[in-house]
Parts: C-alpha cells; sequence; structure tokens
C-alpha cells in the first residue's frame, strides 16, 4: 500500500460519517443545518436538501473507500478509515450540539 492509501480512507470514513445524520434527518422530515443553510453549518436547510447532501457525502464516501482499498486483510486501511469515521463522529456531535429543534 502507498501512504496516501490512509489517507483516502481517512476521509472515506469522514465522508461515511457525515453521510449519516444528513440522511436521516432529511427522510425524517426534518431541517437540519448543512453548509448550504444560511449561515452556513448553524441555520436550517430543508429535508429534501439534506437528503442529497447525504447522498452526495455517500457517494463521496463509498468511492474514496474503493480506492483506499480498505477490507478486512488490510488492518491498517481499515484503522485508518474509522479513525476517520471517529473523528468527524466526534466533530459532527460537537458541531451539532446546539442545533434548534
Amino acid at each position: 500500500m502507498k501512504w496516501y492509501h490512509y489517507i483516502i480512507c481517512f476521509f472515506a470514513g469522514v465522508f461515511l460519517a457525515n453521510f449519516v445524520p444528513h440522511f436521516i434527518q432529511g427522510i425524517s422530515g426534518n431541517s437540519f443545518p448543512s453548509p448550504f443553510s444560511n449561515p452556513p453549518g448553524k441555520g436550517l436547510s430543508s429535508p429534501a436538501l439534506n437528503v442529497i447532501w447525504g447522498i452526495i457525502n455517500f457517494i463521496i464516501g463509498y468511492i474514496l473507500l474503493r480506492a483506499g482499498k480498505v477490507t478486512q486483510n488490510n488492518k491498517w486501511n481499515l484503522l485508518s478509515f474509522f479513525i476517520g469515521a471517529v473523528t468527524m463522529s466526534i466533530l459532527l456531535s460537537i458541531q451539532f450540539a446546539d442545533k434548534v429543534h
């Protein structure tokens, strides 16, 4: 494996973790912050926009997952993927902690 595969795996985890809240809130019919809201990341975006944003994150994450060659047999790539997912999950929990309901 090349060194950049680990970076690709990390960002695969980041994008796939970011997919979850936007997609779930969107398909649940809830407005939720997105980069397209006003102010970005603080205001609320429509459920449809969040579904679209979630799907975009999913597609990018999947492409990176494949490019990073994440498999059960490659433990270092898998670890890099999980570190990316955990990092993004923690950052999202901090970002959305004060979300208006």
